[in-house]
């Protein structure tokens, strides 16, 4: 293999589309709490957040190696079309990655390191090793690792996690089962086959779907709480765009819950797959411009 497609192999084996949201995520934490501010310190953050994410993501592909190769959606990852050999490789890349996010959380401060810790231990050991195949609130569990990275955003800046920044971690913590039921609802034969409890998979169909339509409702509410902050949050801006993304959620719950289709189910995911992008780049461009 040549040096161009081992590189390229490593970058896919990290799951960049699942990274790079969690990235920008921390960097929006960043921009919010410090009204745009763009320093070192953000350059560090980041350099912490890309390698802590994407070193969970390479050690959490050879923990599902298994998982990987019987499920139709991820067999032709790096790992289940065996372009790393052997294996393990992928577990020391990713334990190289996780030592520069340490490091590099810990120049910025304590806190920032404290939730980087924990969103990798709630990532590769809560939720891959001991829950992801053995329980079906399996993404409730595993979802905090999400949320902690707009926590660092938060804590790089103030050096501690204020209440804004916890309401912003829950909007994330809650966006993460609406996303992935929405995925398993859709694929669930899937996740039978492969033994994966996902919870939208394993209950019947109408249960599911109504989990779904919870969810929904949880997440809208952290969204719509945020305006008590003030600031950016009660921006017309912010108010509009937030109102028709959670009515267009809403819409599609109702819909999923009077009439179970799973292409509905697959419309919703769609549609949930770049709210949180859009919520953030709303968020973002009013720190930097507002």
């Amino acid at each position: 293999m040549s040096i161009f497609n081992t590189i390229k192999t490593y970058f896919i084996l990290t799951k960049p589309r699942l990274w790079s949201l969690l990235v920008y995520a921390g960097i929006a934490g960043y921009l919010i709490s410090s009204g745009g501010k763009i320093d070192l310190t953000l350059l560090i953050l980041f350099i912490s957040l890309l390698a802590g994410t994407a070193g969970a993501n390479t050690i959490t592909s050879y923990i599902d190696l298994d998982i990987d190769r019987i499920m139709e959606r991820t067999k032709n990852r790096p790992l289940p079309k065996g372009l790393i050999d052997p294996p393990f490789k992928a577990v020391v890349f990713g334990l190289v990655l996780s030592g520069i996010a340490i490091y590099t959380s810990y120049l910025i401060n304590i806190a920032t390191l404290a939730l980087l810790l924990f969103g990798l231990f709630d990532n590769i050991v809560i939720y891959s090793l001991l829950s992801k195949r053995r329980t079906r609130w399996n993404i409730i569990l595993g979802s905090f690792s999400g949320g902690a990275t707009i926590a660092m955003g938060y804590t790089a800046y103030y050096g501690y996690l204020p209440l804004e920044g916890i309401i912003l971690a829950g909007l994330i913590v809650m966006w993460t089962p609406l996303h992935i039921w929405s995925l398993a609802l859709y694929w669930r034969e899937d996740y039978i086959k492969a033994g994966v409890p996902m919870l939208t998979a394993v209950l019947d169909e109408k249960k599911a779907i109504n989990c779904l339509g919870i969810s929904s409702v949880i997440l809208i509410f952290f969204s719509s709480v945020l305006p008590i902050f003030g600031g950016i949050f009660v921006n017309p801006v912010y108010l509009i765009s937030i109102a028709v993304l959670n009515t267009i959620v809403m819409i599609l719950s109702i819909k999923l819950i009077i009439n179970p289709s799973r292409r509905v189910a697959w419309i919703l995911f769609k549609v949930t797959s770049p709210y949180l992008a859009i919520v953030l780049t709303i968020l973002i461009l009013l720190s930097l411009y507002t």
